[in-house]
C-alpha cells in the first residue's frame, strides 16, 4: 500500500486526507466518511485501508471541516466538530467526491461510519451511480435525534433546556459560543446544536431512494434503535445485507479484523473483484 497525504479545496478551509493506493493494478475506488469527533486516521479509516488496497481499491479517507471536536489550523481560532453544520458536512463530502473524480475515480464505493453513515445515505441519494454503500453503525438521524437512546449521548434528557439556551445565544448574535453538553461530545456551538436538531439526514427515509447494494453493519453491543441496520434493510430501495458483529462496540475495538473481513468479503462479492 502506498499512501499520499492530500488536501481537497473547498469554499472555505481545505480538507486534509490520505489517499491509499494499491501496489498493483487499481481495480476500483472507495471513499470514507468519518463519524462525529473523528478524523481520517482513526477508527475504520485506519484499519480498512490495507485490506481495501490489497483488493485493488484506491481508498480515500479525509477530514470534513467538522473533524475531531476542537482544533486549530493556521491561527489560534478554534474550528472543528463543535462548529460543524450539516450543510457544510454534505458539501465537504461532495468536494471530496469531486476531487476523487478529478484523480480518475468517478464513482467510488461509499463507506460511512456513524454520522458519516447518515451522511452517506444523503450522498448516495445525490450520486445514484455509486456502485455500493457500506454503512458502519449508521445512526437513525432525522429531526431531534440527539437524546442518545440507551447510550446516553449528546443532550441526554436535557434537549429542551439546551435548545432554549442555544436559541438565546443565536438570537443575541453569539451563535459561535460553545455550550457544555452533559455527554459525548462534550462541547458544541449554539448554532451547531440547533442545526443538528432539524437537519441531520433521516437515514430510513433516504433508504427508500437508494438502489445500489448496501451492507449495513453494527456491533451487538450497540443500541439497535439508534443504529437501525435491520430497519434500514426493510425499507431500502435496493438489495441490503445486514451484518451484526458479536462482542463489538461502536468503535469495533478488538473486532477490527472481523469487521475488515466482513466488509472485504462483501465488497469482493458485490463488485466481482
Amino acid at each position: 500500500m502506498r499512501t499520499e497525504l492530500i488536501q481537497i479545496p473547498t469554499d472555505g478551509a481545505p480538507l486534509d486526507g490520505a489517499l491509499h493506493l494499491p501496489e498493483g493494478e487499481v481495480r476500483g475506488s472507495a471513499i470514507y466518511f468519518h463519524g462525529n469527533t473523528m478524523n481520517f486516521y482513526t477508527g475504520a479509516a485506519r484499519f480498512l485501508a490495507p485490506a481495501l488496497t490489497a483488493m485493488g481499491l484506491a481508498f480515500l479517507a479525509f477530514n470534513r471541516r467538522g473533524h475531531d471536536i476542537l482544533t486549530t489550523r493556521r491561527s489560534r481560532d478554534a474550528e472543528g466538530g463543535a462548529f460543524q453544520t450539516v450543510a457544510e458536512s454534505v458539501a465537504d463530502n461532495r468536494y471530496a467526491a469531486q476531487w476523487m473524480a478529478a484523480q480518475g475515480y468517478a464513482h467510488p464505493v461509499v463507506i460511512g461510519h456513524s454520522y458519516g453513515g447518515m451522511l452517506s445515505t444523503r450522498h448516495v441519494k445525490d450520486h445514484p451511480h455509486t456502485p455500493a454503500l457500506v454503512l458502519l453503525s449508521a445512526g437513525r438521524g432525522g429531526v431531534e435525534n440527539i437524546s442518545g437512546g440507551q447510550e446516553k449521548l449528546f443532550a441526554m434528557d436535557r434537549t429542551a433546556e439546551l435548545k432554549a439556551q442555544a436559541q438565546a445565544l443565536v438570537d443575541a448574535g453569539r451563535g459561535a459560543t460553545l455550550m457544555q453538553l452533559p455527554g459525548w461530545w462534550w462541547v458544541i456551538s449554539a448554532q451547531s446544536f440547533l442545526d443538528r436538531l432539524v437537519n441531520v439526514p433521516d437515514t430510513l427515509t433516504l433508504a427508500r431512494e437508494i438502489r445500489c447494494p448496501v451492507l449495513a453493519l453494527r456491533g451487538d453491543q450497540e443500541d439497535a434503535s439508534r443504529y437501525p441496520a435491520e430497519e434500514f434493510q426493510a425499507v431500502c430501495g435496493g438489495p441490503c445485507e445486514v451484518a451484526i458483529v458479536a462482542d463489538c462496540d461502536h468503535f469495533y475495538n478488538r473486532r477490527e479484523a472481523e469487521v475488515t473481513e466482513r466488509v472485504g468479503t462483501w465488497l469482493q462479492k458485490t463488485l466481482a473483484l
